[in-house]
Formats: C-alpha cells, sequence, structure tokens
C-alpha cells in the first residue's frame, strides 16, 4: 500500500505556479508546474481553473484524489479579506479536508529558515516582508504599491533609473551614466528617443524591467546616480525588515532574515553589502541570507508545520529539493 498524501503544498506566483504532494513522512509523491496566478488580472474564476489543472496533474501523478491538509502560498494575497476569498475558493474543490492560505512570501521566508521564525523581505518585480514566530504571531505590510507606502523591487528600480536617465539628459538632474547605457540597451541613439519608443509602445512595457540590471551594471562602474538608487532599496529593504523584527519581539534576539525574489537572488554585490552594513547598525543580530530554494519547498514546510509533523519529516522534504 503506497504513501498517503498528507500535505498539497502551492506556490502560486504572477509568472509560475508549483505544485507538491507531500505524504506524512516528507516523502514527496508528485510535483507539477503550471502557469501564473493572477486574479486581479484574469478574475478569480478564470485562476482557479488554471490552478485546478496544476493542481489535479499533481494529484493524478501521485495517484491519490485528495491530501489530508492544503498549504497554499498566493501571490495577490495580500489582505486578509483576500486571505479568506482565496480560502473559500480552493475549499470549494474539496482536494483536502483542511486549507491554509497565505501570501507568498511566506513560502519564501519558511524555505529560508529550520523553523517558522525569521523575517522576509522579498524583491522580485515589487516589494514584500513578513515575519513569523513559532507561536503564530506574525508580522506583514500591505504591500500593494505606493499608496499602501512600498517603494523597491525590480518595477521601482527600473522607474528609477529612466527617471534619474531623463533628468539628466534634459538638464533637470545629476549627470549619469544611465542617460547613454539605457538607451545603447534598448538599441536607440538617446534618452528622447527612448522615451518616445516607450509611450507609443514601440519598446513594449514588458521590458522596461530591462533597465533594472542596466542600474545595477551602471552603479558597479562608479556612477553616483545609479548607487545612490540602490542605496535607497538597501535602506528599504533594511527599515521593511527592522520594523518586522520590532514587531514581533525579536529585534533583541539572533534572528534570520531571509532576503529572496529575482532581485536579491541576484546576489548584486553593492545591494547585498549595503543591506548587510545597514542591517548590523538597526538590528546587529538580525542575520541575513539570500533565499534561493523553491518556494514550493517553504509552502510545503508550513503544511507540515500545521501538520505538527515531526522533524524528520521536514529534513527528508528539505533534502529533496536541496
Amino acid at each position: 500500500m503506497g504513501l498517503t498524501a498528507a500535505v498539497l503544498a502551492v506556490d502560486a506566483g504572477n509568472s509560475k505556479t508549483d505544485v507538491a504532494v507531500v505524504a506524512p513522512d516528507g516523502t514527496v509523491l508528485a510535483t507539477a508546474r503550471g502557469g501564473g496566478f493572477r486574479p486581479p488580472a484574469d478574475g478569480l474564476d478564470k485562476a482557479m481553473e488554471a490552478l485546478s489543472r496544476t493542481v489535479e496533474e499533481a494529484l493524478s501523478a501521485a495517484g491519490a484524489p485528495t491530501a489530508a491538509h492544503i498549504s497554499a502560498c498566493l501571490a495577490n494575497a495580500d489582505l486578509p479579506i483576500e486571505e479568506e476569498e482565496l480560502t473559500e475558493a480552493i475549499a470549494s474543490r474539496h482536494w483536502s479536508s483542511t486549507v491554509t492560505v497565505r501570501n507568498d512570501t511566506f513560502a519564501i521566508l519558511r524555505a529560508g529558515v529550520p523553523e517558522p521564525r525569521g523575517v522576509a523581505v522579498v524583491c522580485g518585480a515589487g516589494i514584500n516582508c513578513v515575519g513569523m514566530r513559532p507561536d503564530g504571531r506574525t508580522a506583514r505590510f500591505p504591500a500593494l504599491g505606493r499608496f499602501s507606502g512600498d517603494w523597491g523591487g525590480g518595477w521601482a528600480l527600473a522607474e528609477e533609473a529612466l527617471w534619474h536617465a531623463a533628468r539628466a539628459a534634459d538638464g533637470r538632474g545629476e549627470p549619469t551614466a544611465l542617460a547613454t547605457a539605457l538607451p545603447a540597451h534598448y538599441g536607440v541613439p538617446d534618452m528622447p528617443a527612448l522615451i518616445e519608443a516607450l509611450h507609443l509602445d514601440r519598446i513594449p512595457l514588458r521590458r522596461r524591467h530591462e533597465a533594472t540590471p542596466v542600474l545595477f551594471a551602471t552603479a558597479a562602474q562608479g556612477d553616483a546616480v545609479a548607487r545612490g538608487v540602490v542605496g535607497h532599496q538597501a535602506a528599504e529593504i533594511v527599515t521593511m525588515a527592522t520594523v518586522a523584527l520590532t514587531r514581533l519581539d525579536l529585534l533583541d534576539e539572533e534572528t534570520p532574515v531571509c532576503l529572496g525574489g529575482s532581485v536579491l537572488a541576484a546576489d548584486h554585490p553593492l545591494l547585498t553589502e549595503g543591506i548587510r552594513t545597514r542591517l548590523q547598525a538597526a538590528a546587529p543580530k538580525a542575520v541575513p541570507h539570500i533565499v534561493t530554494a523553491r518556494p514550493v519547498l517553504g509552502a510545503a514546510l508550513l503544511g507540515l508545520d500545521d501538520m505538527e509533523a515531526p522533524p524528520e519529516a521536514q529534513e527528508r522534504l528539505r533534502a529533496h529539493y536541496t
């Protein structure tokens, strides 16, 4: 008789969805990958249809029609009301007896810590920060954009790089090599041509994020303006982490601070060192490290936490992914 499915782990981001079916002893029975999970853009019904295909593929491969518990870490689960709506939508599919929905940043946090204790800051297209303690206390931010007090991530860095380059080119801002590096990257002669191409969609909106690696390369070459933008990002990351540590009464304890997402996982020396230096000053006992493990590992570990699985089950699961 085969192992039963204890946890159906889901990590669903804007660009991809990873699912893992995990046995009570931490054995990974099956996995599946699908497209992004975007309820705000696609509507909840369509997003759930796409998620269902990936989940049912994984359950079928595991030979298990259902699991005991679902641990779903989802993009766009930014507010408690959104977590409630998504929990109801997933529960209606009857894949498990119980469901826990969390924001996808919790998956990166749990993937990077040996127990559910620590803080994570994630910089991908945007920025988010969460923290947790084993007693269930959490810290989080809305992470909805500038109107909710958030700044940072790849998209914000790209916009900032373009802003500074445009102002340098027309005389409103400080000189910066971004004014020549960005047009060169996009294959146009100068900033006025780049502004026109972006405005008229000759360069698609989706390519705007390409300004971010140009920013980091320019900063690495010593450009003061580019370095200032990277320093702003480092300061924002440390501010979020320090506030989360303070809310959880972890500021005076040695605590992991996980750094994840595409911008941070790239480990740009100027950004990484800026974070470490600022964090040492603001929270000397914090221990920062970059997390590159797949977030579905964190979703599955959170599921085993929910099921009160023994440590050896978590070790077996982690070994599968690392």
